[in-house]
C-alpha cells in the first residue's frame, strides 16, 4: 500500500533487480506512481564500462528487468544522454516530485548525484550496493578500515538492514514510451555467462543446494566449479548481496568473501585513486617490457596454469579466484611488470569487473595494497597444489593433452622429441620451483 500519492521516479543503476531493491521499495511506498527508469550515459557508451562482456550482461539484465516490471503492471523506461536530463525531462512530462536511486561512491556516481541534486526533486539515495555502507564503519583512529581482519570482526557485529520483497504492483503514468532495450554486445567471450536477475537466482540457488557445504574445503581446486560464479550478479546488482549474505550467513568461509567485498569498497571511497595510484607507496622494481606483457595477455608466457587461467577469461569473461591470485602474482612479482597493466586486461574482460575489487586485488598481490605483508606466488607450486593432476591446465590448453598428469605443469621438462610436437611456447623466464 502506498504511503504517499503523486509520482516518484526510480533511476536504476548498479541494482539491475526487483527482489530486496530499497530504491524501488522507497519509490513504491512513496507514491502512488512509480517511473523506472535506466540512462545509457557517456560512462557506459564511451568509459571503461564500454567492454563487450560487460555491455552484453548488461543488456540481458535490463532485458530481465524490463520483463520483471511489466509483469508487476510496470515497464522500464529506457533512455541515452545525461541522466540528470534525462530525469528532468520525465519528471516535467509526469509531474515527478521525487527521485530514488542507490547509493554509489565512484567518482562517476558523486557526479552523477550532485548533477541530480541540483534538479527541483527530493532526491533520495538508499543502501544496497554493499551490505555494510562504505563509511558506516570506522576505526578508531582514520576514515576507514586499511586491514581487514578488523574490519571483518566490525563488519560481523554491524546491524543490518532487512530484506525487503519485490513490488507486487507498479503502476506507471500513462503515455510514456519505454524506449529500446540495447542490442547485445556481438564480441562478447563466446561462453560469457547470461545475465539478468532471473539467471542470478537461478545460480544462486543451485550453488546453496550443491555447492555451499562444500566451498571451504573446494574453491581454490583450479579445475572443480567451487566457486559460486556470483561476482557478475553482485556487480551489476542483479542480485542483492544483503539477500545473498541472508542465505548464506551460516558459512563463515563465504561470509568472508562478501565482507571483503565491503571492505574493498570502504577502502575505494576513501582513496578514491584506486585504480591508478599505489595505495601503500613502496620500493620495488618495475620493468618495461612489452614483449613480456604481450605474452602475458595473450596466454602465451609458457607457465601453463598462468595461460590456462589467461584462456579461460578471454573465452568466459570469468577466472577462477585462484587463478586470479596466481596470474596477478606472476605479472607483477614475477615479472615485475607494473600492475596497473593487468588492472587494465582484467578490466577489458571481466564481465564482473569494478573497480574496488578488481584494483584492490590487484594492489593487494602487487605489494601496493591492504596486505601488509605480501608474498609472491610461485606458479608451479600452486599448481602443484591446486591443480595436482592438470586437469585445469588441459581443458584451456589443448595443446599439452598429450602429457600425462602433474606433467602438463613442466612441458618444458618433456622429452625432446615430444616437446617438438606440442607447439608451446618455452617459458619468459624461470618459473621458479
Amino acid at each position: 500500500m502506498n504511503a504517499g500519492a503523486g509520482t516518484a521516479i526510480v533511476l536504476f543503476t548498479r541494482d539491475l533487480r526487483v527482489h530486496d531493491n530499497p530504491a524501488l521499495h522507497a519509490a513504491q511506498e512513496s507514491a502512488e506512481h512509480v517511473v523506472p527508469l535506466f540512462v545509457y550515459d557517456e560512462a557506459i557508451l564511451a568509459g571503461p564500462m564500454a567492454v563487450p562482456n560487460r555491455l552484453r550482461f548488461l543488456a540481458d539484465s535490463l532485458t530481465d528487468l524490463r520483463r520483471s516490471l511489466r509483469a508487476a503492471g510496470g515497464d522500464l523506461l529506457v533512455r541515452r544522454g545525461d541522466p540528470a536530463a534525462a530525469v528532468a525531462e520525465l519528471a516535467a512530462r509526469t509531474g515527478a516530485r521525487s527521485l530514488h536511486l542507490a547509493e554509489d561512491h565512484s567518482a562517476h556516481a558523486r557526479r552523477r548525484l550532485d548533477a541530480l541534486r541540483r534538479l527541483p526533486l527530493h532526491v533520495t539515495a538508499t543502501p544496497g550496493l554493499t551490505i555494510v555502507p562504505p563509511g558506516r564503519l570506522t576505526p578508531a583512529k582514520g576514515d576507514h578500515y586499511q586491514v581487514f581482519t578488523p574490519y571483518w570482526r566490525a563488519w560481523s557485529a554491524a546491524p543490518l538492514r532487512p530484506v525487503l520483497p519485490p513490488p507486487a504492483r507498479i503502476t506507471l503514468p500513462e503515455g510514456l514510451d519505454p524506449g529500446l532495450l540495447p542490442e547485445p554486445a556481438a564480441s562478447a567471450s563466446p561462453a560469457l555467462m547470461p545475465g539478468g536477475e532471473e539467471q542470478g537466482r537461478r545460480r544462486l540457488r543451485e550453488w546453496i543446494a550443491h555447492g555451499l557445504h562444500d566451498y571451504a574445503s573446494e574453491r581454490d581446486i583450479l579445475a572443480h566449479d567451487g566457486t559460486s560464479r556470483l561476482s557478475a550478479h553482485l556487480r551489476f546488482g542483479t542480485l542483492s548481496p544483503r539477500e545473498v549474505l541472508q542465505r548464506t550467513a551460516d558459512d563463515e568461509a563465504f561470509t568472508r568473501q562478501l565482507a571483503w567485498r565491503d571492505f574493498h569498497y570502504q577502502v575505494a571511497a576513501a582513496f578514491p585513486d584506486l585504480a591508478w595510484r599505489d595505495y601503500r607507496p613502496r620500493p620495488r622494481t618495475v620493468h618495461d617490457d612489452p614483449h613480456a606483457l604481450q605474452a602475458w595477455e595473450n596466454a602465451a608466457t609458457g607457465v601453463p596454469v598462468v595461460d590456462a587461467a589467461l584462456r579461460q577469461l578471454h573465452h568466459e569473461g570469468f577466472m577462477h579466484n585462484r587463478a586470479r591470485m596466481i596470474t596477478a602474482s606472476f605479472l607483477t612479482r614475477t615479472l615485475h611488470l607494473d600492475w596497473r597493466h593487468g588492472y587494465r586486461h582484467f578490466r577489458r574482460w571481466l564481465a564482473d569487473g569494478d573497480i574496488p575489487n578488481n584494483a584492490a586485488n590487484w594492489q593487494r598481490l602487487a605489494g601496493t595494497g591492504n596486505d601488509p605483508r605480501p608474498r609472491t606466488l610461485s606458479p608451479l607450486r600452486q599448481a602443484a597444489r591446486f591443480d595436482p593432476d592438470g586437469a585445469y591446465v588441459r581443458r584451456w590448453l589443448p595443446e599439452l593433452r598429450a602429457l600425462e598428469g602433474a606433467a602438463v605443469h613442466r612441458p618444458w621438462q618433456a622429452p625432446p622429441e615430444l616437446r617438438r610436437t606440442l607447439d608451446y611456447p618455452p617459458p619468459l623466464l624461470d618459473p621458479g620451483p
